[in-house]
């Protein structure tokens, strides 16, 4: 009996603490530069990530059903890109598995203004991440991942604005 006490104990000393779990879902590493890739928004203007070097580019995944993603764009819209908007700065919100008609009556009732993409066949989504919603994805006037997140909080995006602002103020 003493023998599977300390087995227990040796598995449960070995095992990652609560939250510090390995994350087997994000495919890319601050510090690398963002996987290339184009999408067409739904006002039909192509956006080639490679042409937006030189400006700090927030992308942000969600779907519309997605509850924390909702929660979470109305942050993006009245937080980041009204109060920080500039020619130095570009936000993208890419709708995994969504169609530009889906994501075109969404935008009529939400009236968001920044870039807005679908990505029905998660063309671009597995580009970054197997799975999980919302992600944000910071990327540097040098093409680098300078910041990468999964899931909502305030406490998260809170950092993601402070970044945003010092990226911007940095660039002036």
């Amino acid at each position: 009996m003493k023998w599977v006490s300390t087995v227990t104990l040796m598995l449960l000393f070995s095992l990652p603490a609560l939250g510090q779990t390995p994350d087997t879902t994000t495919l890319t590493k601050t510090g690398q530069v963002v996987p290339d890739f184009s999408v067409t928004t739904i006002e039909g203007k192509v956006v080639r990530i490679a042409e937006l070097r030189g400006k700090i580019v927030l992308i942000n995944f969600f779907a519309t059903w997605c509850g924390p993603c909702m929660g979470e764009m109305p942050h993006v819209e009245k937080e980041i890109w009204l109060k920080m908007r500039s020619e130095h700065l570009v936000v993208l919100a890419i709708g995994r598995e969504h169609s530009t008609e889906e994501l075109v009556k969404f935008n009529k009732e939400k009236g968001f203004t920044f870039l807005i993409a679908p990505d029905p066949k998660r063309e671009v989504y597995r580009l970054f991440a197997k799975q999980f919603i919302p992600r944000n994805y910071l990327i540097g006037r040098d093409g680098k991942i300078i910041y990468q997140s999964m899931g909502y909080s305030e406490e998260e995006f809170g950092k993601l604005v402070e970044l945003i602002r010092t990226q911007l103020k940095a660039g002036a």
